[in-house]
């Protein structure tokens, strides 16, 4: 049991790491891309909403994830995401 719980840790701690560096990546094109745009705050508002809005909706929970957890989820990236693209942005 314990190496059970061992090998989950890992695999957890593994996923988050890609997680993590999945949402780097996708910042890292979002703020190219978005740079020079001249797009005002309530533009950028929209973006977001939009994004999480169509994340939410294109998702399909795999069993394991519920309707609402699956929402949470699509929040919490594009919530990271969204700080990250405007920390850049605004460096420039």
């Amino acid at each position: 049991m314990a190496s059970r719980l061992a090998d989950l840790i890992r695999k957890a701690r593994r996923l988050a790491a890609e997680r993590d560096r999945l949402i780097d990546a996708l910042a890292a094109d979002w703020a190219r891309a978005l740079r020079g745009q001249g797009l005002t705050s309530e533009d950028l508002d929209e973006l977001w909403a939009g994004l999480t809005e169509d994340a939410v909706r294109r998702g399909t929970p795999e069993g394991r994830w519920s309707a609402q957890a699956w929402r949470a989820e699509a929040q919490e990236v594009i919530t990271r995401l969204r700080a990250k693209v405007e920390a850049a942005l605004s460096e420039r």
